[in-house]
């Protein structure tokens, strides 16, 4: 099974996307290609990343025409993206729709989803994520009640909604948890996910999925493999994170950054600190060995 790399980023993202790609050329293999998706607007911005094995990838190449970028009216330099089906959609909102439209158009038969602020600090094989022809399926089955309880609302919206998306069960409640910075999809599944919710929806995937910003790829993917999919022949689920991930709190120094690289169980081949912690990208580069 052939493997991409996918992910998608933004101009405020530059340099740790940069950090990213230098973590993959020197960490990185068993994958043909990595993709980079970014806003038309970003494209030259992005270009010097591109290599032999690294694509940059605009969105109006995947995304539909209906949905545009304009300037955000409050927050200098932000954006929000405008359609004729829900609410204006965030740049994170954006993101996990040009996943979704890059897995079903690949050539490759699956993909890794990495945020822009992961980074490689040991050897990865693409390839490991597959087993017999199982890609690996991150789901936690009690993931719900590990979520903070501040986020366990936001949670559990986006997993009601995910369910009705995609025609799961309404009841019980699920209390696995998808979400991942470093994760496997199969394109056969995303296609067939997004004729799941066209079908439902009686309308394009796209514009479906654009009708509520309660929105969570990770989790529409999981609900639909767990509840829907009836193909267990194509996912190996596994509950551990091969990215360790800072997700909130204060920057972290150089020794915050020692004990986290330290404290990684041996599975663990990348970490993810999260943009918005402020964490200063060279002390991520200069403590990963990059």
């Amino acid at each position: 099974m052939r493997f991409a790399l996918v992910t998608s980023s933004y101009r405020g993202d530059l340099e740790r996307c940069r950090l990213l790609c230098d973590s993959i050329d020197r960490f990185v293999t068993g994958h043909e290609v990595h993709y980079i998706l970014v806003e038309a607007r970003d494209l030259e911005m992005f270009r010097p990343l591109a290599g032999a094995k690294r694509r940059i990838v605009s969105e109006r190449d995947l995304l539909p025409w209906w949905l545009r970028p304009v300037n955000h009216p409050v927050r200098a330099g932000a954006r929000l993206w405008l359609s004729p089906f829900g609410l204006p959609f965030h740049g994170w909102h954006v993101q996990q729709l040009r996943r979704f439209a890059m897995a079903a158009r690949m050539d490759e038969e699956a993909m890794i989803s990495l945020d822009s602020d992961v980074v490689f600090v040991k050897p990865f094989d693409a390839r490991t994520m597959e087993q017999d022809g199982r890609v690996a399926f991150y789901r936690v089955p009690d993931g719900m009640t590990r979520v903070l309880d501040h986020l366990q609302a936001e949670h559990g919206t986006w997993a009601r909604r995910a369910g009705r998306l995609v025609g799961a069960p309404p009841t019980p409640p699920t209390e696995a948890a998808y979400i991942g910075t470093l994760i496997a999809w199969r394109r056969d599944t995303v296609r067939d996910l997004l004729a799941r919710i066209a079908s439902l929806a009686r309308r394009p995937a796209m514009a479906a999925l654009c009708a509520s910003r309660a929105l969570s790829e990770c989790t529409v993917y999981g609900r639909f493999v767990d509840e829907v999919e009836g193909h267990p022949e194509r996912h190996l689920p596994e509950a551990r994170q091969r990215c360790a991930v800072y997700w909130d709190g204060p920057p972290l120094d150089a020794a915050g950054l020692d004990a986290f690289l330290a404290a990684l169980e041996p599975h663990q081949v990348a970490i993810g600190l999260q943009s918005f912690t402020g964490t200063d990208p060279a002390l991520i580069r200069r403590a990963a060995g990059l």
